[in-house]
């Protein structure tokens, strides 16, 4: 079955039009070429920001993030979109994945981040040996102390943040003894 396309009148398969409940025969006036053209025209009219359209080459998807051409396995799949496809690709939704944590958490970008770590010399403030790759803060107030290992990170949240308890771990370390001391039956001296 074809129908004539009201703007131009050519005849198109009835496959180029899209639906339209209130119609006659359910179909739109216009085929889908034009109806974008002419809503890309009354888009213009009104002042909007219209984006160019994109050739692409069948079982490919433009990038409208980065300006690239991937094929559909290179993104998500989405049942309700008209394409099937998501509205990001895998690679740029994996970059806004690893990016929202850290400004939500922290406030920090990745440039911010990234800067704090080259500000270290790329490691870690305590133990000065691995690299640092895990965002400190304190959390009472929320401000970010700096960028830890792994180790390090979880040793301060291990010690709840309490300086009390970091200085008496390191006077253990250096070999301070913290056992009680019997002094006569049943009475022990704690050291001070």
């Amino acid at each position: 079955m074809e129908k004539r396309c009201s703007r131009w009148g050519e005849v198109e398969p009835r496959a180029a039009f899209a639906a339209d409940r209130a119609a006659r025969d359910r179909l739109q006036a216009y085929c889908r070429t034009c109806w974008a053209e002419c809503h890309r025209a009354r888009q213009l009219a009104k002042g909007e920001n219209v984006r160019p359209r994109v050739e692409t080459p069948e079982g490919y998807r433009h990038r409208r993030s980065c300006g690239e051409t991937d094929p559909h396995s290179e993104w998500h799949r989405k049942a309700s979109a008209s394409d099937g496809l998501s509205t990001s690709c895998k690679a740029c939704r994996a970059e806004k994945g690893r990016a929202g944590p850290l400004k939500r958490r922290y406030g920090l970008t990745d440039a911010e981040r990234d800067q704090l770590i080259a500000d270290q010399g790329g490691v870690c403030c305590i133990c000065r040996a691995a690299p640092a790759a895990h965002v400190d803060h304190c959390h009472e107030t929320g401000r970010v102390r700096g960028v830890l290992c792994f180790s390090c990170n979880a040793a301060l949240g291990q010690f709840k943040d309490r300086p009390d308890a970091i200085r008496r771990a390191a006077a253990y370390v250096e070999g301070i003894a913290w056992k009680p001391t019997l002094v006569a039956p049943g009475v022990c001296q704690l050291p001070s």
